[in-house]
């Protein structure tokens, strides 16, 4: 979509410093060649995309393609073979890894990076700067019949509410579902909803009372047209950034994001390769492309997600 190709351009530049400062390929990593397959989460997408980059600068007989089907999507077709890895801003539900079972794709997931769900509103919003989880409850929850920011909060004005969030193949609303509604995937229906996040930024961005949600990586990108609300889970407002992210005080909207790989694919060379890239380039990935590194605890769960992936890819595939 339009949108993925605009920010396939943005990233470029980044892959292209991410790849600089890559360590020079070994004579047998140089020979690497072959066709990788992903899809899933618009939000885990750019971050492939730009990983992908970089690597092919490297390794410039592999090809690797990137879709944005949304979360679900990705699984659906990862779990009937049709790809080698699945973008994913969630884990795998049970009845995804059901599928996958019944079609024997086994799998390995990897923690690639982290993600703070940004709550975002139009620039000439004066009166909103930080939002409880109870007052997202009452805006979002099922059957919610709040259309006027006089609603939300007492002193707030009479102002039409206009609400823009992911589709329902997404992760990222199965995540805030759960997380501000207290179970996934419910929600009001009465909102626009689209799985192209950038539709949800214009969205916002060209309504006074507009109010969405999406991954923190598109609010940076699009910073100069959206406000950016602060959340009180219980502790007081904070804004999601680096910071606040990885020390989780940014609650309950920081999220891991992951990359799944069948183990089939992962005994060949230039898949394994790739995984191997992204874990030891995540640092310089995150930064470039507008998200927010691992901890040095989540990189030592990921690097051991790895030597265990290159172990269980041996056993099962």
């Amino acid at each position: 979509m339009g949108s993925f190709a605009h920010r396939l351009a943005l990233f470029a530049g980044a892959a292209a410093a991410v790849a600089a400062a890559a360590s020079a390929a070994t004579a047998s990593e140089s020979a690497l060649s072959g066709t990788i397959t992903a899809d899933g989460s618009s939000t885990v997408g750019p971050y492939t995309t730009a990983a992908a980059e970089g690597f092919q600068k490297l390794h410039k007989k592999v090809r690797i393609t990137v879709g944005i089907s949304g979360t679900g999507g990705g699984f659906e077709r990862f779990c009937k073979d049709e790809t080698d890895l699945s973008n994913a801003s969630r884990p795998m539900k049970q009845k995804e890894a059901a599928v996958c079972r019944e079609n024997a794709v086994r799998y390995i997931a990897f923690l690639v990076a982290n993600d703070g769900l940004s709550v975002v509103v139009n620039k000439q919003n004066t009166w909103a700067n930080c939002l409880t989880t109870s007052e997202l409850k009452k805006i979002w929850e099922p059957g919610s019949k709040v259309g006027n920011w006089k609603d939300v909060r007492p002193g707030f004005p009479d102002q039409s509410l206009k609400l823009f969030g992911p589709g329902t193949d997404s992760g990222t609303f199965d995540y805030f579902t759960e997380a501000i509604n207290g179970k996934s995937r419910a929600s009001r229906s009465d909102y626009q909803a689209s799985e192209d996040d950038n539709v949800l930024v214009q969205g916002v961005a060209g309504e006074k009372g507009g109010l969405g949600y999406f991954g923190y990586s598109y609010f940076l990108e699009n910073q100069d047209k959206l406000k950016l609300l602060a959340i009180d889970g219980g502790n007081g407002c904070v804004k999601p950034s680096v910071g606040t992210v990885q020390a989780r005080t940014y609650k309950p909207l920081a999220r891991p994001l992951f990359i799944y790989a069948k183990a089939e694919s992962f005994t060949r060379p230039e898949v394994q390769g790739f995984i191997k890239y992204m874990i030891d380039n995540e640092v310089a990935i995150a930064k470039k492309a507008g998200f927010i590194s691992l901890t040095k605890a989540q990189r030592k769960k990921s690097r051991y997600q790895y030597s265990s992936g290159v172990a269980y890819a041996k056993k099962n595939a």
